[in-house]
C-alpha cells in the first residue's frame, strides 16, 4: 500500500493543473454545503430566539371559572421534579382591563410579574429604554406603541378600569420595547404583588411559565407535566402555538438538505469523471507497472489514494472557504442599524460532518476508475501504446 500511495502522489504532482482543478471543485462543493447549511441553521436559530427565546416555551393556566391557580408553590415543586430539562420557572398574574384616557378606552392586559424570575424569560430589564421598573404599589410600565397613543411621559398617571368596574389610578415609571407591536400596545407590566393587591387576588396567580433546555422537545416535556396535573390545569407549549413557523423551518431544512445532496452528487461525478480519464491517460504507465509485477489490487489502490488525497485537500480548502463566506455574509448582509441579518453561526459538528462526507464522496467516486485500472491488461496496453 505504501507503493500505491507513492505512485498516487506522483500522479497528482505530474498533473498539477488537473489536480488543482479537482481540489477546487471539491472545495467549492464543501464551501457551498457549509455556507448554505450554516446559513439555514443560523436563520432557524435566530427565528427561534426571536419568537420563543424571550418568551415562555411552556405555560400552565387554570381551566376553572375564575382562571386562578391556587397553591402555585406546590405545583412548581411538582413540575421541577417532573423533568430536569425545565428551567426559568416564573408565575404571573394576568388581568384584562381598560385604560381610560381623554374619553377613550384602550383594552390592556395587566401583567403582574415576579421581577427576577420573569426577567430570566422576557429579558425585560434590557428592554426598558426610558425610566425604571415598577417598585411600589400602583406603578406600571407601558410599551412603546401604547406610549405613543397616550402621549405619555414618565410620572404620568393613568386610570385603569377593572372588569368589576373598579377604577385604579396608577403611575407610569418606565417604557419598554419588546419588538412586538401587539404586546407593546397591550401589556401594562407591574409587580406580582401590585397586581394581586389591585385585584384582591391574595396569593393566587393566573399562569405558571417556564423555559426548557431543549426547545424542540417542549411538546414532549409539556405532555410529561400535564400527566402529573389534574384536569383543573391546561398546559400549552410553543410548538402547538407556532405550527406555521415549524412548517416553515422544516421546509427550509428539507430544501437545504436537497441542495447539499445535489452539490455532493455533482462533486462526486466530477471526481469520478476526471479520475476515469486519468486511468486512460496513465494506462501506459499502469501497464508497465503491472508488467513489472504490481498486482491488480495495488493498481486499484493508486486511484483510491488519489481520491482520498484529493478529498482531504478539497475538504480543508472547502472548510476555509465556507467559513470565509459565512463571515463575509454577516459583514455585507446587514440591517439598517448595522447588525447582521443573520448572526454568524458556526456548528463545528456540522462542519466536520460536511468535510467527512466530501472526503467519503471523493474516495467512493474513485472506486470506478480504481476498478477499471485493475482490469487493464498490461500486454495489450503496451502493445497499443
Amino acid at each position: 500500500m505504501r507503493l500505491a500511495f507513492k505512485i498516487a502522489t506522483r500522479f497528482l504532482k505530474s498533473s498539477k493543473g488537473q489536480t488543482a482543478l479537482i481540489v477546487l471543485g471539491i472545495a467549492v462543493g464543501v464551501s457551498v454545503q457549509i455556507f448554505i447549511g450554516s446559513l439555514i441553521q443560523g436563520l432557524q436559530k435566530s427565528l427561534i430566539n426571536k419568537t420563543v427565546g424571550n418568551s415562555p416555551q411552556i405555560t400552565i393556566s387554570s381551566t376553572k371559572a375564575d382562571k386562578l391557580i391556587n397553591g402555585s408553590d406546590e405545583i412548581i415543586d411538582k413540575i421541577e421534579s417532573t423533568d430536569n430539562r425545565i428551567k426559568n420557572l416564573s408565575v404571573t398574574t394576568d388581568i384584562p382591563a381598560l385604560v381610560k384616557e381623554d374619553n377613550q378606552n384602550y383594552s390592556v392586559l395587566i401583567r403582574g410579574m415576579n421581577k427576577d424570575d420573569s426577567d430570566k424569560i422576557y429579558n425585560i430589564k434590557k428592554r426598558i429604554y426610558e425610566g425604571r421598573e415598577p417598585k411600589y404599589d400602583l406603578e406600571v410600565m407601558i410599551g412603546k406603541e401604547l406610549k405613543q397613543e397616550l402621549g405619555a411621559k414618565i410620572g404620568d398617571e393613568i386610570q385603569i378600569i377593572t372588569n368589576n368596574g373598579e377604577v385604579n389610578t396608577v403611575t407610569i415609571t418606565g417604557f419598554y420595547n419588546l419588538n412586538v407591536a401587539s404586546l407593546n400596545k397591550s401589556w401594562l407590566i407591574t409587580t406580582l404583588e401590585n397586581a394581586q393587591n389591585m385585584f384582591s387576588l391574595g396569593g393566587d396567580v393566573t399562569n405558571i411559565e417556564m423555559q426548557v433546555t431543549e426547545v424542540f422537545k417542549a411538546d414532549e416535556i409539556a405532555a410529561n407535566i400535564e400527566s402529573k396535573l389534574n384536569n383543573n390545569y391546561k398546559v400549552d407549549n410553543w410548538k402547538a402555538q407556532n405550527e406555521e413557523l415549524l412548517s416553515g423551518l422544516k421546509g427550509q431544512s428539507v430544501s437545504s438538505i436537497m441542495i447539499q445532496v445535489f452539490v455532493l452528487i455533482a462533486v462526486a461525478l466530477a471526481i469520478a469523471s476526471v479520475l476515469a480519464i486519468t486511468v486512460i491517460q496513465k494506462s501506459k504507465q499502469i501497464g508497465i507497472l503491472k508488467a513489472m509485477g504490481i498486482k491488480d489490487k495495488t493498481a486499484s489502490y493508486i486511484f483510491l489514494f488519489q481520491g482520498l488525497l484529493l478529498g482531504i485537500m478539497g475538504a480543508i480548502l472547502g472548510v476555509i472557504l465556507g467559513l470565509l463566506l459565512e463571515i463575509a455574509f454577516t459583514k455585507f448582509a446587514i440591517n439598517p442599524d448595522g447588525t447582521p441579518i443573520v448572526d454568524l453561526y458556526i456548528n463545528y459538528g456540522f462542519i466536520v460532518l460536511s468535510a467527512f462526507i466530501a472526503l467519503a464522496s471523493a474516495t467512493i467516486a474513485a472506486l470506478i476508475p480504481a476498478r477499471r485500472s485493475s482490469k487493464l491488461n498490461p500486454m495489450e496496453v503496451i502493445r497499443n501504446g
